[in-house]
């Protein structure tokens, strides 16, 4: 019988003797503030168990963690019909590059990249009454949790800076990929971005994708297969250019966010977080990627 607990407590007490915690992103100014020395790991078993260590209940921004939750909302709106619109390939580049996008005449490679997530904030604009309150809730309801809240520090620092991303949106409405006008787009999809959550509320959320797309509250919120589909462009896209080096040394899907967030699961079995804001050169935390490589390594639980 694994002792979770102990795994936890040893994997955040070698994070919090490492030498070396990554930089903080600060092209997002208000992600800049975030001390580097949080560190929070939490696990939620399929049984309903739950283990933690560090600061798992302290809030952050998750960031692009964010777009699997919308990706998810638009699946259940519209279906099959999203990959009219973008691709599901790794990039193998960088989250904010543009180069592709003109290349391949404005379909994104997936919906991780971060052109793709403004097609799909753009889909949730057409599909939802009220996008802001809309996603907000479906999170809320996911997690069962309405604690949860969008920073708005943190989206108007987006707004103010995106300059990437102002240019990825100009970039797809040329091609006819947005329907609707890009700065709306855009005020939502920083919104979205925005969402604040502890490991331990992001444990909950993402465990409908480790149980067939049924959420916390029983609610069946994806097809088994949608639920898997996800799970594979996690695998293989969720970490931007360096997708292969987490399939290779942690073995799960997962997903990262440059608020330091990493959230990762294994079908059937668990859900599991990090936070730690300090990134390496790939722009994902550095000891989240080292926390969930030693996670797999002790348990010897993944998918591989």
């Amino acid at each position: 019988m694994l002792d979770f607990q102990a795994i936890l407590e040893n994997i955040q007490k070698n994070a919090t003797e490492a030498p070396d915690k990554g930089a903080v992103a600060t092209y997002i100014p208000e992600l800049a503030h975030v001390s580097k020395d949080n560190f929070g790991i939490h696990l939620r078993t399929s049984d309903g168990k739950s283990y933690g260590a560090g600061d798992f209940n302290k809030p952050f921004s998750i960031q692009s963690i964010s777009k699997v939750l919308a990706l998810s909302k638009a699946m259940s709106l519209i279906g099959e019909n999203i990959w009219k619109r973008m691709d599901v390939e790794p990039s193998g580049h960088p989250f904010n590059q543009l180069a592709l996008l003109e290349i391949e005449n404005g379909i994104p490679r997936n919906p991780f990249i971060n052109s793709g997530a403004i097609v799909i904030a753009d889909i949730l604009l057409s599909n939802l009454e009220n996008p802001k309150e809309d996603f907000l809730n479906y999170v809320r309801d996911l997690t069962n949790d309405q604690t949860i809240e969008y920073n708005q520090a943190v989206a108007d620092s987006e707004k103010r800076t995106g300059f990437k991303n102002y240019a990825a949106a100009n970039l797809l409405k040329s091609f006819k990929n947005l329907d609707n006008p890009v700065n709306d787009v855009l005020d939502f999809y920083f919104q979205q971005c925005s969402l604040e959550m502890t490991c331990s509320q992001l444990t909950k959320t993402f465990s409908f994708l480790a149980n067939k797309g049924i959420c916390m509250l029983d609610k069946v919120r994806l097809t088994e297969t949608q639920a898997k589909r996800i799970n594979a462009i996690m695998l293989t896209c969720g970490f931007y250019d360096e997708a292969g080096e987490f399939a290779f040394e942690v073995g799960l899907p997962g997903k990262s966010g440059v608020g330091g967030g990493i959230v990762a699961l294994l079908p059937d079995n668990f859900t599991i977080a990090t936070w730690s804001p300090g990134l390496n050169k790939k722009g994902n935390s550095k000891l989240g990627m080292l926390a969930l490589e030693a996670f797999t390594t002790k348990t010897k639980l993944s998918i591989f």
